[in-house]
């Protein structure tokens, strides 16, 4: 389950809802997966950075999860295409 504010089936809330923006990332805090971390800030706590090597992403429209080091540009499952956008917020989501 993917959560956040209005989140559709795959994934997308009132934050990021374009047609790439089916990706969530994995707290380490709490163990959800979120729609984004502006969804999680109203939460209660920080978004808690994940380990790259665990998986941490997961594909909204196919719900393959995938370490960082597999996260790219599609789900390497079902083709699904990511928002490349979604990389400027790695060190929020990754623990270096």
């Amino acid at each position: 389950m993917i959560r956040g504010r209005t989140v559709d089936k795959h994934g997308r809330c009132e934050h990021y809802h374009s047609e790439l923006d089916v990706v969530a990332n994995k707290c380490a805090t709490c163990g959800e997966y979120w729609a984004c971390y502006q969804c999680h800030q109203e939460s209660g706590h920080a978004f808690g950075a994940m380990p790259r090597d665990e998986k941490a992403v997961m594909c909204g429209v196919c719900g393959h999860e995938m370490t960082a080091a597999e996260y790219a540009d599609s789900c390497p499952k079902c083709g699904a295409q990511f928002n490349p956008g979604c990389k400027l917020h790695a060190g929020i989501y990754f623990a270096d």
